[in-house]
């Protein structure tokens, strides 16, 4: 596959002229996420966040001697990881991509990884896999996560719950690798704290009814029902059926249960509902915001800030190698990730690739306050929300 890159890659230059824009070569970077699947009403603004960063690179000219940027998109399904590794094999064999930008879900993201990414040496960055597994996964060197592992949100959870006095809690989760991971670290973590998970039972996403489980839940009791599913599929059909019985009055959620989609469904019947999802009060957050705005999507969504620094790192970290190989630029990743350097915000990725090149150091903060830790992943930064008047809305950070 390197062969294959380099080979692109000379092609590129040799036809140069014939680019759109004057561009000396091209960049592919694709974008693999749930476009259809349990999180399809978050991945749009994933992927805008994502090619947000990407024009702003190509705009500036700086990338590897005025590289033109290309979005490549596909579909992870989010839950197929048999769909999502076709789908991610297109991008590197058909498509030529030098870099992924994705996947989202954890269980399709470890399957990208070990049968896609390692195979071919293509470095890829996800804005949102969050299993603890994938801390440990095999990866030579080419995965990384702007997202926090759930071994960090499962403290965060903890902590929310026991601030607001809550002592036991009935659980459930979607049934794969993200849903499991984090009921698991959330468990370990509640009831190392004196807390009390009186139930902890798996979900199938896709089901019409889902009184079975609820009713399941509601046996064993909780002051509050933790519903670590997704807001497209199974969680909210759970959340649904316990307000329909009155199982549950007040509802715990977590990231992949944040979006818009759970106002438009419940409305003021989660009043009183609290959660967190990843998210920063920084800086760049507030910039990354705007400049979403203005390019017409929603910058407060789950794991759309992530995504931008996801895909600015590649760029960033091509810049430093003074290659698109993901051979050469891998070992780049962290150092453009962390301190030292100069800090570089959202709308500054021109300033960065600059310094890069005259060759300063840079401490890429981005829109959600990176920082790498262990094995590539972020060290975790959450915002604490809560419904009322029938959305919700970020009342601090964590």
């Amino acid at each position: 596959m390197k062969k294959l890159l380099m080979a692109t890659a000379a092609t590129a230059l040799m036809t140069g002229s014939a680019i759109a824009g004057g561009h000396g070569k091209e960049v592919k970077i694709g974008v693999i996420l749930g476009f259809t699947g349990p999180l399809e009403s978050i991945t749009p603004a994933m992927g805008a966040g994502a090619e947000m960063a990407m024009a702003e690179v190509t705009a500036s000219g700086m990338l590897l001697d005025a590289a033109k940027v290309i979005s490549v998109r596909a579909d992870s399904t989010c839950i197929d990881a048999g769909a999502a590794t076709s789908a991610a094999e297109r991008l590197v064999t058909a498509d030529k991509v030098d870099a992924i930008m994705g996947a989202d879900c954890s269980g399709v993201t470890g399957a990208i990884l070990a049968n896609v990414a390692r195979a071919n040496g293509v470095v890829m960055i996800s804005p949102s896999a969050t299993s603890p597994g994938l801390s440990t996964a095999e990866d030579d060197g080419l995965f990384f996560r702007t997202a926090p592992s759930d071994a960090r949100q499962g403290v965060i959870i903890t902590n929310i719950l026991q601030d607001r006095g809550v002592e036991s809690v009935a659980l459930t989760y979607t049934n794969n690798d993200y849903g499991k991971g984090l009921a698991d670290a959330f468990q370990a973590s509640f009831e190392a704290a004196g807390g009390t998970v009186t139930i902890s039972a798996a979900h199938e996403d896709g089901k019409a009814d889902y009184s079975a489980e609820v009713g399941a839940l509601a046996s064993a009791g909780g002051e509050v029902l933790v519903v670590a599913g997704y807001v497209d599929q199974g969680g909210s059909g759970v959340i649904r059926a316990a307000i329909d019985t009155g199982a549950f009055e007040t509802f715990y959620v977590p990231d992949g249960m944040v979006g818009s989609k759970l106002n438009e469904n419940f409305g003021a019947e989660l009043n009183g509902s609290y959660g967190a999802y990843p998210g920063t009060d920084s800086i760049g957050s507030a910039k990354f915001v705007e400049m979403a705005e203005a390019a017409g999507f929603d910058g407060t969504g789950a794991f759309s800030p992530e995504s931008y620094d996801a895909a600015a790192l590649i760029m960033l970290a091509m810049q430093a190698a003074d290659s698109k190989d993901s051979a050469d630029f891998k070992d780049h990743v962290m150092d453009v990730a962390n301190a030292p350097g100069v800090e570089i915000f959202p709308g500054e990725l021109a300033k960065g690739l600059e310094l890069l090149k005259a060759g300063t150091a840079i401490d890429y903060v981005g829109a959600s306050a990176v920082e790498l830790i262990g094995a590539g992943e972020s060290a975790g930064n959450y915002q604490e929300i809560e419904f009322k008047d029938g959305v919700y809305s970020t009342i601090g950070y964590r």
